[in-house]
């Protein structure tokens, strides 16, 4: 039920059960606090727990009977009460009138807030010069350890204590020696920061229901919080971070979560995905047994999550948070079992717009065309995909062997974007059998090139030219062209990368007894993932870093070994590659050599003169769009990225079509829902040992069978080890959703003439600050209104201003300054210093 009150002579109808701090929020009508949250419960009558830990420091209760009494600094007076009530706390009653602002009020908040400043650093928060300090040089030379923390300046203890004001009779923080504990994961906890207002408490027992902190009344009668057992791990910590989120002060504070990017650096794993996939969506439906939903959640980003469940590169568990507390989340492989597990529920929710009449022509059926064209043809356009070789995939049907991605896999995925009705032309050749005036002759108003890097990279090389010397793509093409190529007892495969690892592992099961790998990089520079080698390793392969070709040995034209040259440095100092040799030799026995250097794009279409460019090997693009020099000619994926992976040419492809749709006259939106998931809940509950759970291995297949044959190594996680390892998840996002407490009243007047104006004629001072509230200039003078004036003529850079009266001279003083500028119209001197000097 609705009903009526009066808050600050505002009237408004607020339901009956709201409190009134919420009621005055809805009138945006500012009452301070310090302990109340919107997300939280309320800490009046909280009961202490029998004991907790500061680091190794057990604090036992002292006082059973207390409870928590709350802040009162949100303090209102209440028509009719005798007594100011506690905003935070108390009902709304229908015709209630509340005032929440007057020299009553503002006293008793000062008083409340001295209670807890006497607790907590305040010297840099009571200082008049506290605007842009650094808490390194300090005029007033207050000792480093009573200044305040880093948070200073963006703190929000600060501004509610700057709103209520600091009373001049709280007495100095004496510096505490309680525990600073800066080795743990995510965050750092600082005790004697803490004003014991129970925010972390609460979003940790009630918001989040682990119940890994708690709080006790020390003899003093102060109130403590701490863990429950003397580590965050032991006490079933869940590593959430909400705790975090909702300090008012620099006892908990994040260790790498920057300013203004609070998003990218609270869920890396979104942000290091180059298609953005909702990680942490798919991942506790994996929890809760939802396969399916998964696996829709995860199509709404990406066409192929199949394919990227096996071959993925994974960046985003590089920045997995739950890294910091033990093994990164095993991501990939749940996403595997996400797209194995598929009903196919997606695909009753696909959408395609009607025809749109426009024709679009995309040249190469890899990843990234093969995106392209899915989306493009879901915003309604004809799309025609035309393809060089015999059947669609690219590199992933025709360089990755089936050991890491079988062909019934990529097949699956390529007919279910050909089942949305895209035109595809195989055995077409661009340049070959056909050009770019071709296909604009025949109607299509745009191109994306993404033919790949199909080739082979070569280098000159003294005996490459043998009968026993094979190239790394070329390879890998004829085996999965279905060639039986027998290979000799010993390999050496030149090269350091994935490619290189593919035909290492490759040869072992073309026959070769001994496969060795020789690369210029030292161990940890190699570019191949790190499970690749593992795996390489693990399968026999002798890998022999820091050592380039020099020639290949032979005799009667049979290769017979390798000279290898020491490799000093693979970088320049700027981090190109321009690799350097020192005078090491070793010669290798061998019978074949298999150089997989890398790879190429066959850019021969590319006529002299074409408005498309090439740099480095590579078409340039404008990375906004991945437009060409040509209008309406779009490219993408390996021939503009290079070294690419199929998540980069996913991503290409997805900007493609948003860019394509845009120029056809769209909206560029291909986003889309393929699942809704029910609204999140905060709650994340206890797991015993959470820190402790180590990463699912994901079964494989013994390396005794692996060589008889291409046979998929990695088997998969079953139902259970995906759900155990997507519980591993800290669930990073759900601090998204924790609401921003409501700041003081900004103090900032719009730089305009008409709020000058209304500045005194007064000594005083005033900060300039621009658009993004970044202070440009700080000045005190003796005529505010006439210097803003001044400035308000000269600076275009400034958007804010505020302005505080501040008597620079005695009255005595005031009076001679402003004689001398009756007879002098301007002072000879650049501050007060120089103007003693004339008394």
């Amino acid at each position: 039920m609705m009903i009526t009150i009066i808050i600050d002579d505002k009237q408004i109808q607020v339901e009956e059960g709201t409190n009134i701090l919420e009621a005055a929020q809805k009138a945006e009508v500012y009452i301070p606090t310090i302990c109340y949250h919107p997300d939280l419960k309320s800490s009046r009558g909280m009961e202490p727990t029998e004991f907790i830990y500061q680091g190794d420091k057990k604090i036992l209760n002292s006082r059973p009977d207390d409870t928590m009494e709350g802040c009162g600094i949100c303090l209102v007076e209440v028509q009719g009460s005798p007594d100011l009530v506690r905003s935070c706390s108390t009902e709304v009653t229908d015709g209630m009138v509340v005032f929440t602002n007057n020299d009553r009020i503002q006293k008793e908040r000062k008083k409340n807030l001295g209670s807890i400043m006497s607790r907590h650093p305040h010297a840099c928060l009571a200082c008049p010069q506290q605007e842009g300090c650094d808490r390194l040089q300090c005029s007033l030379d207050v000792p480093v350890e009573e200044r305040c923390c880093p948070l200073f300046g963006h703190c929000e203890l600060q501004d509610v204590a700057n709103y209520v004001g600091i009373d001049p009779a709280t007495p100095r923080w004496i510096p505490t020696s309680l525990p600073i504990i800066k080795d743990g994961p995510l965050f750092e906890r600082n005790y004697n920061l803490c004003i014991g207002c129970l925010r972390c408490v609460r979003a940790c027992n009630d918001l989040r229901e682990v119940g890994a902190l708690g709080f006790v009344f020390d003899e003093k009668g102060e109130i403590q919080v701490g863990s429950l057992s003397p580590s965050l791990q032991e006490s079933n910590c869940r590593f959430c971070t909400a705790c975090v989120e909702v300090c008012p002060t620099g006892a908990l504070i994040d260790k790498d979560i920057k300013a203004g990017h609070e998003e990218e650096d609270l869920v890396p794993c979104i942000a290091a995905c180059p298609a953005n996939i909702n990680i942490p969506g798919y991942l506790r439906l994996i929890e809760e047994g939802k396969a399916d939903e998964a696996n829709a959640l995860i199509r709404e980003k990406v066409p192929f999550p199949g394919i990227l469940g096996r071959v993925c590169i994974r960046p985003c568990e590089d920045v997995c948070r739950r890294n910091e507390v033990n093994e990164s989340i095993s991501i990939c492989a749940i996403k595997r079992f996400a797209a194995d597990n598929s009903r196919e529920l997606w695909k009753a929710s696909i959408k395609l717009r009607g025809d749109s009449g426009h024709r679009v022509a995309i040249i190469g059926s890899g990843p990234a065309g093969l995106t392209a064209a899915f989306y493009l043809k879901k915003m309604g356009h004809h799309v025609t995909v035309f393809e060089a070789r015999p059947l669609p995939g690219g590199m992933m049907r025709y360089g990755i062997p089936d050991y890491r991605l079988p062909l019934s896999v990529v097949e699956k995925e390529i007919q279910d974007i050909l089942d949305l009705g895209i035109e595809l032309k195989e055995g077409k050749t661009l340049g070959k059998d056909f050009n770019i005036d071709d296909l604009k002759n025949e109607g299509y108003e745009a191109i994306f090139l993404a033919i790949g890097s199909q080739l082979s990279r070569k280098i000159e090389l003294e005996g490459s030219d043998l009968t026993d010397v094979l190239w790394g793509v070329d390879f890998l093409y004829q085996i999965k062209e279905g060639e039986d190529i027998r290979l000799k007892d010993r390999v050496m495969v030149i090269g350091g990368g994935n490619v290189a690892i593919d035909v290492a592992l490759t040869a072992l099961r073309c026959g070769a007894a001994n496969v060795t790998m020789a690369c210029l990089e030292k161990r940890d520079e190699m570019p191949a993932d790190e499970w690749e080698i593992d795996q390489a390793i693990e399968e026999g392969v002798e890998i022999l870093t820091a050592w380039g070709p020099n020639k290949i040995l032979s005799k009667d034209a049979l290769v017979t070994g390798i000279e290898l040259k020491g490799c000093a440095s693979v970088f320049d100092s700027q981090g190109n590659f321009s690799p350097t040799y020192d005078e090491r030799r070793k010669v290798v026995e061998t019978d074949q050599v298999i150089l997989a250097i890398g790879q190429a794009s066959d850019l021969s279409f590319i006529t002299s003169g074409s408005p498309i460019t090439i740099q480095r090997g590579l078409i340039a693009v404008k990375e906004e769009s991945l437009e060409t020099g040509m209008q309406t000619i779009f490219a993408g994926g390996d021939i503009t990225q290079a070294p690419g992976a199929i998540i980069h040419a996913i991503a290409a492809g997805r900007k493609a079509a948003s860019s394509i749709d845009r120029m056809l006259g769209g909206d560029g939106n291909i986003e889309e829902t393929l699942f809704q998931p029910e609204p999140l809940t905060p709650a994340i509950g206890k797991i015993e040992g959470f820190a402790s759970l180590v990463r699912e291995k994901v079964p494989e297949l013994p390396v005794a069978d692996r060589h008889k044959g291409f046979e998929e190594v990695a088997l998969g996680f079953d139902s259970e080890m995906a759900r155990k390892e997507a519980s591993r998840c800290l669930q990073c996002d759900l601090r998204l959703g924790i609401e921003k407490v409501v700041s003081p009243p900004e103090k900032l007047l719009k730089w305009t003439e008409e709020n000058i104006q209304i500045v005194p004629e007064i000594e005083g001072v005033y900060q300039l600050l621009d658009a993004d509230k970044q202070v440009l200039s700080i000045k005190g003078v003796i005529n505010m209104r006439e210097s803003l004036l001044e400035a308000f003529e000269e600076n275009e850079k400034v958007a804010w201003f505020e302005y505080e009266e501040d008597q620079f001279y005695s009255k005595r003083e005031s009076e001679l300054i402003q004689q001398y500028l009756q007879v002098h119209g301007e002072m000879p001197w650049g501050g007060k210093d120089e103007m003693d000097d004339l008394f």
